[in-house]
């Protein structure tokens, strides 16, 4: 026995020490292996990080306790905030259980993993992993939602009577939904949307932990490669990752449990404090583990899974919980930590640059709190972020702040306009190009010279008047000659009232106008003309208004 703790403290030192040349001589023993039983794998890797072997193509420092710890706070306060929280997405009329996963479909649309009424608490497992909760049966409810990517309405729901304790999500490059469920120790494939809720693949024994070749203990994420290849996180007990081939075979396995606690700065390559959340950089060429709880981020390459680079940052904590990349400015991972009390972190999600290693910016929700992220998703461009979080049971967006003042500059401003006309009018086309401020320039122009409605209206009326007066004038004229007995042209013709035959109409003016219309050439006076033309004036003030 104390031989035995003496040479574990011995090994453990020669971690923590700088290690001297003679040790990279055993860089060159194998990192990675094939598929091989779990006891073969424990030792070959606790051997492996013993003596310190790692690889050439590593970014990372001597593995070393954290010293002289930074203010978190002050750092912190000093990273730019990238996104924004938008509030309004999802619609609040959907109520979910507590989000395990949050990814996207081929068209863009965001499908969440929500465990709907079941809860994770201290009852569900045994000290053995065996889930303790068999008698609720699987969950009644719909476990996967599909969201509008903009409108945040449900398009689609499926998932009844299949899944005790949903975890992980993915959809791959055929729209095939990939899921992980912790109780039944099981991964599964099903086809677009669920298809029917019937798997096509099944991957280890149901209700059954155990760390075989055909067998896991709650695992928690999938990957998938383009040609159909994946990695499974065999998370919470075997702190392994697996690489299988398309139909299911096992390729490779790398990984072995670390301790839980504070973590290094650079802890040991290859070893896992529960592999968490899987995420792929396809123009890298690396699948990226979120370690999480060693608060760190470990990315290998896919064809071999050989360790390529690691990232960690007090500023993030202990706890790391999900990460998701984007082909942004040479490649950038996205990451949400946890609840954790010893290192002081508050809960945030964080932009980590993969070329220098630096956590470059922030995101957190505004007036609300942010308690227990799980996972995260982010779209190509970088442009909009989704959080799973477990309690509160929700998923929230953020939209990247640098895009919403791009949208709002290009709404506001008045963007250049092409009228296009006829080529044949030379003329015309001297105005085949200007801007929207040209164009109303020449419409309130031509509005102006047309629209007048105040002085149109007002020189009506003058000239009906003018006219109206000189009507007027010329039959009072007539009249009294007639009265004298004159004729319209001087000759005098003068009659008496006695000359008149008895029963003649009196003398009316109307009757004056309608009888010698044809013969004296006047009209009688169409005031609907005048009102006609108000009416047009009047309308086309109305339609400028919405010219």
């Amino acid at each position: 026995m104390f031989w035995s703790d003496t040479t574990f403290f011995i090994s453990l030192l020669l971690v923590i020490l700088p290690q001297s040349k003679s040790s990279e001589n055993f860089e060159k023993l194998q990192n990675y292996f094939p598929y091989s039983s779990g006891d073969e794998i424990a030792s070959k890797s606790f051997q492996q990080v013993m003596q310190g072997s790692s690889s050439s193509g590593m970014r990372i420092k001597e593995p070393k306790f954290k010293s002289d710890p930074i203010d978190v706070k002050t750092e912190l306060e000093k990273l730019n905030t990238s996104h924004t929280f938008q509030p309004d997405w999802p619609i609040k009329q959907k109520v979910l259980g507590s989000v395990s996963a949050v990814t996207f479909d081929k068209a863009g649309n965001v499908i969440v993993f929500h465990r709907v009424d079941r809860i994770w608490n201290e009852a569900t497992f045994n000290m053995s992993n065996y889930f303790m909760q068999q008698s609720l049966g699987a969950i009644s409810g719909n476990t996967v939602v599909a969201f509008h990517k903009k409108t945040g309405k449900v398009l689609y729901e499926w998932g009844k009577n299949l899944f005790y304790m949903p975890h992980g999500l993915t959809i791959d490059s055929e729209d095939n939904v990939w899921v992980t469920d912790v109780a039944l120790h099981q991964v599964m494939k099903f086809g677009p949307k669920g298809s029917n809720n019937k798997p096509q693949l099944i991957l280890g024994t149901s209700m059954k932990p155990g760390h075989g070749r055909n067998q896991f203990c709650k695992p928690t994420s999938v990957a998938v490669l383009p040609d159909g290849d994946f990695f499974v996180a065999d998370g919470y007990c075997n702190a392994r990752i697996i690489k299988f081939s398309k139909s299911g075979e096992p390729i490779l396995t790398w990984g072995h449990h670390t301790f839980a606690g504070q973590a290094y700065e650079n802890a040991p390559v290859n070893f896992f404090a529960i592999p968490h959340a899987l995420t792929l950089a396809p123009d890298l060429g690396l699948i990226c583990v979120a370690d999480r709880e060693n608060g760190r981020v470990q990315c290998f390459n896919t064809n071999n899974c050989s360790i390529h680079s690691q990232y960690h940052s007090e500023i993030i904590g202990d706890r790391l919980f999900s990460v998701a990349y984007a082909p942004v400015a040479g490649g950038q991972l996205y990451v949400v930590n946890g609840p954790n009390g010893i290192s002081g972190s508050q809960v945030n999600g964080f932009i980590i640059d993969m070329k220098t290693t630096n956590v470059i910016e922030k995101f957190v929700p505004q007036n609300i709190d942010f308690r227990n992220p799980h996972d995260i998703a982010v779209t190509a461009d970088g442009s909009d972020i989704y959080i799973a979080e477990l309690d509160p049971k929700r998923v929230l967006k953020f939209s990247s702040k640098k895009l919403i003042k791009t949208t709002t500059t290009m709404s506001s401003a008045k963007p250049t306009a092409t009228i296009i006309t006829d080529p044949n009018l030379n003329e015309v086309n001297k105005f085949r190009n200007i801007t929207v401020e040209s164009a109303e320039s020449i419409t309130n122009s031509i509005l102006s010279t047309r629209a007048q409605p105040g002085s149109t209206a007002l020189f009506l009326i003058v000239l009906v008047l003018m006219f109206g007066l000189t009507t007027f004038g010329i039959i009072v004229l007539i009249s009294k000659r007639q009265k004298r007995g004159c004729s319209l042209f001087g000759k005098r013709n003068r009659r008496h009232a006695w000359d008149f035959p008895a029963g003649e109409k009196p003398f009316k003016l109307g009757n004056l106008i309608n009888n010698d219309r044809n013969k004296r050439g006047f009209e009688k006076l169409n005031q609907n003309a005048s009102d006609e033309e108000i009416d047009a004036s009047t309308n086309m003030l109305t339609s400028a208004q919405f010219a």
